[in-house]
């Protein structure tokens, strides 16, 4: 085994047990006053969805793009990434309704 698998463990258990001293650990579901938690998870499994048929058409994912592209200096990266938080920008502007 590797050194990274026990770093990771060991994050995982340093930060479980840190929760569990601070009273941090419980179930939730984060939503907005006017959305039920049923349908906080339909509209997040059904994002999930669509970015996972973007990611496999585009054969990557944003974040490698983003990561691996824009530590490149790559253009097409840099306007690819600017796209996406322009477009998350603006359709923030039809879903802020739902977190007020």
């Amino acid at each position: 085994m590797n050194w990274t698998v026990y770093l990771i463990i060991g994050a995982f258990v340093g930060s479980l047990i840190s929760a569990k001293l601070g009273g941090r650990i419980r179930l939730r579901i984060e939503r907005g006053p006017h959305l039920s938690a049923q349908a906080r998870l339909m509209l997040a499994f059904a994002g999930g969805a669509v970015a996972a048929m973007g990611a496999k058409l585009a054969k990557g994912c944003t974040s490698g793009q983003a990561l691996t592209g824009g530590a490149q200096l790559n253009v097409g990266s840099w306007i690819f990434m600017l796209a996406v938080f322009a477009g998350a920008y603006a359709l923030a502007f039809f879903v802020r309704k739902e977190w007020r």
